[in-house]
């Protein structure tokens, strides 16, 4: 069985008159998306830094690579496994982390749902430090599927280590640091609707569920004294010299997220990291950068470690170009918030599918039998 055989599946359910029930593509995925979610909750998850020029661009520099096809390779056996920091993935396909993936379900369950999505189709879920249910919830859901943790470090280096912890004995593969987000960027829609999920008390189940946290904030609190007990404590300033304690919270493989320069890749390997995430948030932290796919190579070349890479996703073939361009992995984030949004637990397992099998078909007819066969060589610069 390949991934691509998804679309023979497809086509035989239509001799029978059965047509999809989710969209095929990210435009009509998006705009299902925006009816089906509450105006400021669409804002906080299409929505990116400034004009949105760095989250445009982000899509747009996929179309500046053209894939060279290669024939005579046998590319009828393919194998899309990868192997992350020793982790045997089926694919390199990855669900980044989505702050508010909770509240896009439609019963607000939506970290549950992305855990069984992962159960489903292999493709490991990222899971979050803010979620709708604590991470004890969540973990079983994924069944024989990988989990990776993502730490928005606190300011107190306790609570870091007690979330740290509790994602280990939770069962979590790996621990994701992000580096990007300890403030929140310039955001106008969100601005607009006066929205920020967090402050209204959504997504801090991890911390509420926390015995740290709830020492820090006190017995019997009120929502409010909960809000700001958390504003207080979420965003650290990391520096050079936090990367030895971060280090020591854990045996798991470290992987630093927001490395988009070589010079940092360099010495977060000489830091101890186990592997790098080039990412740029999808364009939601910072406006007027540099488009993280642009980034990537130069990411990729600098050390030996492997690499994650996300910021602009939205088709197969955009998975396929990223690895050809450096990455281990290819972690999608707004099109499997969208599909969760439009339909639900079926809706995500198809478009992780679909992702999955637009890859597959794109290497077939290319000859690409593997992700080791997607070097820098596949491409070609066409702008």
């Amino acid at each position: 069985m390949h991934p691509g055989d998804y679309q023979l599946e497809i086509y035989l359910n239509g001799l029978t008159g059965t047509v999809p029930d989710h969209p095929m593509t990210f435009t009509e995925l998006a705009e299902r998306a925006q009816r089906a979610l509450p105006p400021g909750l669409w804002s906080y998850v299409a929505g990116g830094a400034g004009d949105e020029h760095t989250q445009d661009a982000n899509a747009a520099a996929f179309t500046d690579w053209g894939l060279y096809p290669r024939m005579f390779v046998g590319a009828d056996r393919r194998d899309l496994s990868v192997d992350l920091c020793g982790i045997p993935l089926p694919s390199p396909l990855l669900m980044a982390p989505v702050g508010v993936i909770g509240l896009c379900s439609q019963d607000r369950r939506g970290d549950i749902a992305t855990a069984r999505a992962a159960a489903a189709t292999g493709v490991p879920m990222v899971a979050s430090t803010l979620t709708q249910d604590p991470m004890e919830d969540v973990a079983p859901h994924l069944g024989d599927t990988p989990g990776l943790f993502q730490l928005y470090t606190p300011t107190d280096r306790d609570l870091a280590a007690s979330l740290v912890r509790r994602a280990e004995q939770a069962g979590f593969r790996a621990l994701v640091v992000t580096l990007d987000t300890w403030i929140t960027g310039w955001r106008p829609r969100d601005l607009a609707t006066a929205n920020f999920p967090q402050l209204r008390g959504h997504c801090l189940a991890n911390y509420t569920s926390d015995p740290v946290f709830q020492e820090l904030v006190g017995p019997d609190p009120t929502p409010d004294q909960v809000v700001a007990t958390w504003a207080g404590l979420f965003g650290n300033p990391l520096t050079w010299d936090d990367l030895p304690w971060l280090r020591s919270l854990t045996d798991l493989p470290l992987i630093v997220k927001g490395i988009c320069h070589p010079d940092d890749a360099r010495r977060a390997a000489d830091g101890g990291v186990d592997a790098l995430y080039c990412s740029n948030h999808g364009g939601r932290q910072a406006n007027g950068g540099i488009p993280a796919l642009e980034c990537l190579p130069e990411v990729a070349a600098a050390t030996d470690l492997p690499v994650i890479f996300d910021s602009g996703i939205r088709s197969g073939t955009d998975i396929v170009k990223a690895l050809a361009l450096g990455a281990t992995a290819v972690a999608v984030g707004r099109p499997y918030a969208y599909a969760l949004a439009v339909g639900g637990l079926p809706g995500l397992v198809h478009t992780l599918r679909a992702l999955l099998a637009e890859a597959d078909l794109l290497m077939a007819v290319n000859g690409y039998p593997t992700p080791a066969d997607l070097t820098p060589a596949a491409l070609k610069r066409l702008r």
